[in-house]
């Protein structure tokens, strides 16, 4: 096995250097650390540009393609937001900027915060299956954010200039476009710590879209209770991420939370790491990474990938990564478990996994789990889930059972209550929906009173998802408008997915379990299945064979109906978007094979 080396003393280089270019080193020699204690974004880009550490971007093949250290990662961004003033754009704008993995999404973010600019994250159009959906998506973004301007990557600039049509914008461009206006030698924008800083979009958002919201203040707090106590950083620690900057666990976790802690970071692009997985690995094990996060899928893809392969056939060291992080989407056991044993070989314990718990309306985090830990694995009753609501430990793990991982503990400073519908506070084991509540909630949706007013009461924020306690320790059920109500018991339509995901030929992301209105009026389980066999023998065989086996593991009877392969739509970060695809399915836009 080969050891990777350290970067710890591994000097920065400057943009064009090739070849012989260097990533910048994990740590700034002699230069005191802060985590997160600034009272602003800009104030700890300030402080971090005058280390040594900073950002990376690699290559599908993990070849470095620019070191981008904080102070010149500062030096564009005060040069864009003098542009950026002089294109006459005030103080409270806003910018939309399609958030490519890359230096100048990076640039272009800051320089707005420089000027006193609300940058907005948009998703990329590669985030999508289908280019109307782009459109009404982008289209909605720009319409609730009232954006002034929108700049991202040449390629993707006509599709953006057809979802801006008629909405007034007073430039689409490239970042070259926006380097090409006239610098003003403006006086800097010195925000207030309760002034927006940026607008984030929900990964679920369509035609309808919600803005989160967020401040200076909220960050700050996210980005204190992450890198203090979430996952405390230790000397030497690196990052990697993959994650794209239009998701808050990209955004937040690995690209403003740790600046605000001048933690250096390598990236891949979302695209490319889809592409290659195993290059996410293949970097962690060369620059010595120790923290990175995925959603289960990435572990799966990865997993996937090496089962083919003979037993230690690839070049990895993985001991040194000791927070691997779970998040984004609710967390799959056996998939964590497979990917364990698969690159146990390469030195990566299960010791590492980190469950965590987070959404957009809190900038980020919400629980963590204990880094070195490893999962807190729950198994319950699914009969008492379903109709008594709560979560009762069982022993025989079989069909009757349900399996969840814990998130760990709410970050501190915070509080998270389990009400029940009337509002009461449950105790341990009852399942309710959580609210949360604390300096990281935003101050609403933006322009969107009714929204706000809707996920906000008193301070507290209703997320939306149902949960239960085990002691302090938070694990998450679901989304509670996702749940589907057969015959008076619930039923999480993830139990379905993953029933149907298990059956031989079929993969995560290729079933949908959804409700839709019978004939009669009257409310039908439905599970739509990607199916790749074309034989129509085949075809029938597969949805029988679906049917048969939700029935026999969840108990409960499903029209099942076969649409092609890659069809069902996701999320910008990478979830399957269950309630479009149900949308897509009754509009006709979403065609049944069989």
């Amino acid at each position: 096995m080969q050891t990777s080396v350290s970067l710890k003393t591994a000097p920065a280089a400057a943009p064009g250097e090739g070849s012989s270019a260097r990533p910048t080193p994990s740590d700034s020699p002699g230069f005191p650390r802060r985590s997160a204690d600034f009272d602003t974004i800009t104030d700890a880009l300030d402080y971090a540009a005058k280390g040594v550490t900073g950002f990376n971007f690699y290559n599908a093949r993990g070849a470095l393609e620019r070191p981008m250290p904080f102070r010149d990662l500062r030096d564009e961004a005060l040069a864009i937001a003098g542009r950026l003033a002089a294109a006459g754009n005030k103080p409270g704008d806003r910018v939309a900027l399609l958030a490519a993995t890359g230096p100048d999404f990076l640039a272009m973010f800051f320089g707005s915060l420089y000027a006193g600019i609300i940058p907005v994250p948009l998703p990329l159009p590669t985030a999508f299956g289908r280019r109307e959906g782009y459109i009404d998506q982008i289209r909605g973004q720009l319409t609730s954010s009232g954006a002034r301007m929108a700049f991202g990557p040449v390629d993707f600039l006509p599709i953006v200039t057809e979802a801006a049509a008629g909405l007034g914008l007073v430039k689409i461009g490239t970042r070259a476009d926006l380097d090409a206006l006239p610098e003003q030698a403006a006086k800097l924008h010195r925000p207030d710590p309760h002034e927006l800083c940026y607008i984030q979009y929900s990964s679920g958002s369509t035609r309808f879209p919600t803005g989160v919201a967020v401040t200076q203040a909220n960050l700050m707090a996210n980005a204190r209770a992450m890198c203090r106590d979430g996952v405390p950083l230790h000397p030497g620690d690196r990052a990697m991420s993959w994650l794209p900057f239009f998701h808050d666990m990209g955004l937040v976790g690995f690209m403003l939370a740790p600046l605000s802690s001048q933690s250096s970071i390598d990236y891949i692009a979302t695209e490319d790491f889809a592409r290659r997985p195993l290059t996410w690995l293949k970097l962690m094990s060369e620059n010595s990474a120790t923290i990175s996060y995925a959603p289960s899928f990435g572990y799966e893809l990865c997993a996937r990938r090496v089962t083919t392969m003979p037993e230690g056939s690839l070049d990895l060291d993985l001991s040194r990564w000791r927070v691997a992080g779970i998040g984004g989407e609710m967390i799959k056991p056996k998939v964590m478990q497979q990917f364990a044993e698969a690159f146990r070989p390469y030195g990566f314990s299960d010791k590492a996994f980190n469950a965590s718990y987070g959404l957009a309306e809190c900038v980020l985090a919400v629980s963590f789990t204990k880094p070195g830990s490893g999962m807190l694995i729950d198994h319950v009753a699914k009969d008492k889930l379903a109709t008594a609501h709560r979560a009762e430990p069982v022993s025989v793990l079989d069909d009757t059972a349900r399996t969840f991982v814990a998130c760990g503990k709410v970050v501190p400073g915070h509080k998270l209550e389990i009400r029940d519908e009337d509002g009461n506070v449950l105790g341990e084991r009852a399942v309710g929906r959580a609210f949360f509540k604390g300096p990281s909630v935003m101050q609403g949706y933006f322009n969107n009173p009714d929204a706000t007013a809707e996920a906000l009461v008193d301070g507290w924020l209703d997320t939306g998802d149902l949960a239960y306690w085990i002691k302090d320790e938070l694990v998450i059920v679901g989304r509670a408008k996702d749940m589907l109500i057969v015959n008076g018991r619930n039923i999480w339509p993830q139990d379905i997915e993953w029933t149907v995901e298990h059956i031989d030929g079929l993969r995560s992301g290729d079933a949908a379990a959804i409700v839709l209105t019978g004939p009669d009026g009257s409310d039908r389980p439905t599970i739509l299945v990607q199916c790749r066999p074309a034989d129509p023998a085949e075809r029938e065989q597969l949805v029988d064979l679906v049917r048969s086996r939700v029935h026999e593991v969840v108990g409960i009877k499903c029209d099942v109906i076969a649409v092609p392969p890659r069809s069902l739509p996701k999320t910008s970060s990478g979830k399957l978007a269950r309630t479009r695809a149900k949308l897509l399915f009754e509009r006709g836009e979403l065609i049944a094979v069989f």
